[in-house]
């Protein structure tokens, strides 16, 4: 982009910008006769279902208190001491975010407002288990609804044959640490639809689904919203670094592998006013892909539509494409990272300096690795103990102050031509000539 401003071209950032194509709208009409299929027909079509897309059928879909106990009996040592780091940090970062249970407003003497949190009754968490086993994901969803105050938490995940027909030993270990006992083998939008309808004998509905998966669960998400709450509509993984000359390319080289590791469609891109940043990394890139296990992955990731370079006059404009773009993860790689940080107003989540990388994230910053993606940071959030939370505001008057503001209710009323909203007041005072 470099020379295009001053030359007078307009430059639509968004759409310039390189980023995966993902038709959520397409795959409903895949994921429809699904849900209704688990909607009308319950275990059996999670039967068929689970033979179709899974390949397994496991012998119970809920799995047992044995199963759960036994993987955490036999989890590595090092692997629980870094999981619970990683509940630890969430925890305590979790409890901030959590906040005061209610607010009282008077807004007049005897004319009071609380507003008040209350957390959602029961909610269903969508563990990935496809390309990699995402144990992480159930710390990033279970602790936020523990410390929202959630009462019944149930966590899925999809059947793995290699573990017949159970979850990852690793998802379930977790669960066992955290004390969620209601734990299910069902993957895919059968999962979502389970939860949204419940099915007799094995799952009650729940209120909330939140959790990251591929199209078809983000489609099924998107298809049964409004009978269940949702999370997001969460698409391909993605990372933008923002980086001057300044940068380390190695670290930035190993950030944009990292992300391309997710997924074939994972996009990472680079945004720096540096050409020779820019030839650094892109020569730094394939001897460490060389070093790494997912290659072929990696580099269909990187060589695909939705990563590149992107090459800008300077940082301002640099900060005007990162903000367009709304990544999922924002890298930021200058000089002076933190004051620039504070300056970005689209993104997921914002890793500042070269010693934040998006991988510690994804662990145990403590911080949420449950983002907004496909530019939709612009105007959502990630997933945190407020996702849990619904906000209600109970309003309390006595006669006094709904007296006062009588007259304001009744010409409001008339001004939308609601006249019974006005009568619903006036006939409380009909009996004091003292209140006009």
């Amino acid at each position: 982009m470099r020379g295009r401003l001053a030359a007078g071209e307009t430059l639509d950032y968004r759409r310039i910008v390189p980023r995966a194509p993902f038709d959520v709208a397409a795959a409903m009409a895949a994921v429809a006769p699904v849900c209704e299929d688990v909607a009308t027909r319950g275990l059996d079509a999670l039967t068929e279902l689970s033979e179709k897309f899974d390949g397994v059928v496991p012998e119970h879909f809920r799995v047992p208190a044995e199963a759960l106990a036994e993987a955490e009996a036999q989890l590595d040592p090092e692997v629980r001491a870094a999981f619970e780091v990683a509940i630890e940090r969430r925890r305590v970062v979790a409890q901030a975010e959590r906040g005061d249970d209610s607010v009282a407003v008077d807004v007049a003497p005897g004319a009071r407002v609380i507003h008040k949190t209350i957390p959602v009754n029961r909610v269903g968490l969508y563990v990935p288990g496809g390309l990699a086993p995402l144990s992480s994901s159930v710390i990033m969803n279970v602790v936020p609804a523990q410390v929202a105050g959630v009462k019944s938490i149930a966590v899925t995940s999809p059947p793995q044959k290699e573990f017949g027909g159970l979850p990852h030993p690793s998802i379930l270990a977790l669960c066992r640490i955290l004390g969620v006992e209601e734990v299910y083998a069902v993957g895919g939008a059968q999962a979502v639809a389970m939860f949204a309808y419940g099915v007799p004998g094995l799952c009650e509905p729940v209120d909330l689904v939140t959790g990251p998966g591929n199209i078809y669960v983000v489609a099924a998400k998107r298809l049964l919203k409004g009978r269940i709450g949702i999370d997001s509509e969460a698409g391909p993984t993605e990372i933008a670094i923002l980086a001057d000359a300044s940068a380390d390319p190695d670290h930035v080289a190993a950030d944009l592998i990292s992300q391309a590791e997710h997924d074939p469609l994972a996009g990472s891109v680079l945004v720096t006013d540096s050409p020779e940043l820019a030839e650094r990394v892109a020569a730094a890139i394939e001897p460490q892909i060389g070093r790494t296990l997912h290659q072929e992955r990696i580099r269909t990731a990187l060589t695909g539509e939705q990563s590149g370079i992107v090459l800008v006059d300077d940082l301002e404009q640099g900060l005007a494409v990162v903000d367009a773009y709304g990544a999922e993860h924002l890298e930021i790689h200058t000089a002076g990272a933190f004051d620039l940080a504070q300056r970005v107003t689209n993104a997921g989540a914002i890793f500042v300096g070269t010693y934040s990388p998006v991988s510690l994230g994804d662990y145990c910053a403590g911080s949420t690795h449950v983002l907004p993606t496909a530019g939709a940071a612009a105007h959502s959030s990630g997933l945190t103990v407020q996702s849990f939370l619904r906000q209600v505001h109970v309003i309390n008057y006595s006669a006094d102050a709904l007296a006062d503001v009588k007259k304001t209710v009744e010409v409001f009323a008339r001004a939308e031509n609601l006249p019974a909203h006005g009568a619903a007041v006036t006939v409380r005072f009909a009996d004091d000539p003292s209140i006009s």
